[in-house]
């Protein structure tokens, strides 16, 4: 007899434990220790549950657990509010994932001016009034490092969102990873420009390690490559908008010979009104990264050439989902979680906007997680901008399953 044939068939239903147990002829209670690495049950055992659980496709409900074990969480978030757009997506994708599990998980959300500005305080204030767990973005990974391993010896786990805090007790981060953003705005930079020309690098903070890795990824593409595209100016633009108009204009006037802009980090608007103040607007090719309704128009007029999304309510969903089984089970998260950023240009912007509506449609009144989502990125007070464009589709084009 093959082995396939040999392998028990998964019911039409949800996979529980009671389908394990009847499998393997044992006792539900045997299954559950062996499940939860609880005591009494021997190596071999727990072995054999392991592997029936896999091969039926059990997953744990996580709801319903937390539910029945009445255990209380509080997990205190702390974000900045500049830039909203991009900060306010990412809450809400937390605030989804969290949804199924309250009022068993309380999620506290704090917020402070700026990435780097204000969050130490809040970090510190949350360890003295107690939580179970924390999501922050690190602005200042060496300054913050001493209060994370603070958290740790008070066995309090750290997710680190956006940003990462390396060489700290950090449970694990979640981000789009940054040499990849980067290298992939470099090679798409160089394959518009063979005949070469000179690239500004806008970023938020070099000293801060994910925005220095994707000025890395960003070289090393163009190297890579053999690209006559030249990286010109490295500007710092510490996520401040007038900071960036200012220096914007400044580069702008400064190099004439300009052929190229890759904003790095979400502070694209005040670099593309700077310049369109200068009037050279129609002759760059343009990067910019995530997406937002300012930036739809754009790229559907060709303004910007492709923006790289780093899809911050995904990141928000993955953060909260991997503190929470930590805390629930101690399910230990990979070190280093990863989103697959989406490349969005003119020719799949429409599709993009109606096939991925979940990523840019954050509205709080949408309870299913399944539900479509209207497109809309006003998700709290502190982000009134307009709704984004529907999306335009030819006459007579059919929407594809």
């Amino acid at each position: 007899m093959s082995s396939d044939a040999r392998k028990p068939t998964a019911p039409a239903h949800p996979v529980g434990i009671k389908d394990i147990a009847r499998a393997l002829g044992i006792s539900t209670g045997t299954v559950d220790r062996a499940l939860h690495a609880k005591p009494g049950v021997s190596v071999m055992t727990r072995a054999r549950v392991l592997s029936m659980a896999e091969s039926l496709g059990y997953r744990p409900n996580l709801a319903a657990r937390y539910l029945k074990s009445r255990k209380q969480l509080r997990i205190s978030v702390h974000l900045p509010r500049e830039i909203a757009l991009f900060w306010d997506s990412l809450r809400e994708g937390i605030r989804q994932a969290a949804a199924p599990f309250a009022p068993a998980l309380h999620v506290d959300f704090r917020s402070y001016p700026s990435l780097g500005e204000g969050d130490i305080p809040l970090f510190d204030e949350a360890l003295r009034e107690g939580t179970n767990g924390l999501i922050v973005a690190p602005g200042n990974p060496a300054a913050l490092k001493p209060y994370i391993r603070k958290a740790a010896r008070k066995d309090i786990p750290v997710v680190c969102v956006i940003t990462d805090a390396p060489d700290t007790p950090r449970l694990a981060s979640v981000s789009a990873d940054p040499f990849t953003v980067g290298a992939v705005a470099g090679e798409l930079l160089a394959r518009f420009q063979p005949a070469g020309g000179k690239v500004a690098f806008f970023t938020g903070w070099l000293s801060m390690q994910d925005h220095a890795e994707k000025l890395r990824g960003f070289e090393s593409s163009l190297a890579t490559t053999g690209a006559a595209l030249k990286l010109g100016p490295v500007v710092e633009a510490h996520d401040d908008e007038r900071e960036a108009h200012r220096r914007a204009l400044a580069v702008l006037r400064a190099h004439p010979d300009l052929t190229s802009i890759y904003v790095s980090t979400v502070n694209s608007l005040p670099v593309l009104r700077a310049a369109e103040q200068e009037g050279r607007l129609p002759g760059l090719i343009v990067v910019t990264t995530d997406l937002f309704p300012e930036l739809v128009e754009r790229i559907r007029a060709g303004t910007i050439a492709a923006t790289v999304y780093q899809r911050p309510l995904s990141q928000g969903r993955l953060a909260l989902q991997a503190l929470y089984q930590f805390l629930l089970n101690g399910a230990c998260p990979s070190a280093r979680i990863h989103v697959v950023p989406h490349l969005v240009m003119r020719s799949n912007l429409d599709v993009f906007l109606e096939r991925l509506p979940v990523d840019l449609a954050v509205s709080p009144s949408s309870a299913a997680p399944d539900r479509p989502l209207s497109r809309r990125l006003d998700v709290t007070s502190q982000s009134p901008r307009g709704s984004l464009p529907r999306p335009r589709r030819p006459v007579g084009s059919r929407h594809r399953a």
